[in-house]
């Protein structure tokens, strides 16, 4: 059975609990209908009933139900002069104050709808250059909180899950999330695939990645798409697919085990790498002017790899020679900044009087 796509957008910070309104808006209610029949029972006497001449506590619900609503059948009249101005003086506010109960919560949904539809138009007007996280499980909570640690902005993610209480997390954490299966053209359509710049695929199922990888490079032939397996074999197949990069995941959590094992230092290591805002962290900048000219280990951070011209050269590829304007570092460095580990990505500029090291200076250079 077919999930029913659907857009959820993140609750705004001052929205009320519909059923908390509805509720209080009913005790309003019912407080009115009360006040205005206990008003006729006190002053029965003034009321002329055509049935049996007498007004009772049950006659005088049925006229107040009849007379808030403005149904009026008529059975049921003020008699006295102090009926006729309790009416007038009481029961018509009262009534007034019921009509006004009763439309404004009429109102009050459509009025949420139209602003909700309002909200939903705007952010797809806005829907350009984000990112699609499908499958908000273990591995897609992780893969968004480590964006989001990274700097991409909250406003720029989109979920997309078939699942209503992951969509509802995902609306928690202030993302906009779509429901619904991700190997459907329509689901990943309503979550802006086509005007995507990023795609990460964390399926439960390689079969539904393969087939979600594929759908999503037919819509987007541009797109970065990133996708996690739980198998090797399938590497291969979601390449082919239109994978930019493939995950294995139980292969990597396989060969981290292992190493923990054989070296528990170096299973803290790795683990520390991969927690992201604690410890060590693995990230991408770029060269500074500062470092233009000098060679990989004279960085201050660890240089594992260098991306030139979209190229990746590893740090002891000596097609690297010197580091040039451009060129993207991949550092290892404190996730905090402390101060015996300045960040070359501050661009802070060098104090005026440190002394040139010859050994930075570039071949050739004077």
């Amino acid at each position: 059975m077919q999930t029913k796509s659907s857009v959820h957008l993140p609750a705004p910070a001052d929205i009320v609990d519909p059923l908390r309104l509805l509720t209080k808006r009913v005790i309003i209610a019912l407080g009115v209908l009360v006040v205005t029949a206990l008003l006729v029972y006190i002053d029965r006497d003034g009321y002329n009933d055509n049935s049996d001449g007498s007004v009772d506590l049950l006659d005088a619900f049925y006229y107040t139900t009849v007379s808030l609503s403005t149904t009026g059948y008529g059975d049921i009249a003020p008699a006295s002069d102090t009926a006729r101005f309790v009416n007038i003086v009481l029961i018509t506010p009262l009534r007034v104050l019921f009509l006004i109960v009763l439309i404004g919560t009429t109102l009050e949904t459509l009025t949420t709808r139209s602003r909700e539809q309002v909200r939903l138009n705007r952010w797809r007007r806005k829907l350009r250059d984000h990112t699609v996280v499908i499958g908000y499980g273990v591995k897609g909570r992780s893969a968004v909180n480590t964006m989001l640690a990274n700097g991409i902005a909250t406003e720029t993610l989109v979920v997309v899950d078939p699942d209503p209480a992951a969509i509802a997390e995902a609306n928690e954490q202030g993302l906009v999330a779509v429901m619904g299966d991700a190997t459907r053209t329509e689901v990943l359509r309503r979550a802006g695939v086509p005007t995507a710049s990023r795609i990460v695929i964390t399926t439960a199922r390689d079969d539904a990645s393969v087939l979600a990888t594929l759908t999503c490079r037919q819509l987007n032939q541009t797109a970065n798409i990133v996708v996690s397996v739980r198998e090797a074999d399938n590497l291969a197949l979601v390449r082919q697919g239109g994978a930019n990069e493939v995950v294995t995941s139980s292969d990597a959590v396989g060969r981290i085990l292992g190493l923990a094992t054989v070296s528990p230092a170096l299973g803290h290591v790795l683990e520390d790498l991969t927690t992201s805002g604690v410890g060590l962290e693995v990230a991408e900048r770029l060269v500074s002017p500062r470092e233009e000219g000098k060679q990989p280990r004279q960085i201050a951070d660890l240089v594992v790899a260098v991306v030139r011209d979209e190229e990746e050269l590893p740090f002891h590829s000596p097609a690297i020679g010197h580091l040039v304007r451009g060129d993207r570092l991949i550092v290892i460095r404190p996730s905090e900044e402390y101060p015996w580990a300045r960040r070359e990505d501050a661009h802070e500029p060098p104090p005026a009087d440190e002394p040139e090291d010859p050994a930075d200076r570039p071949p050739g250079g004077i």
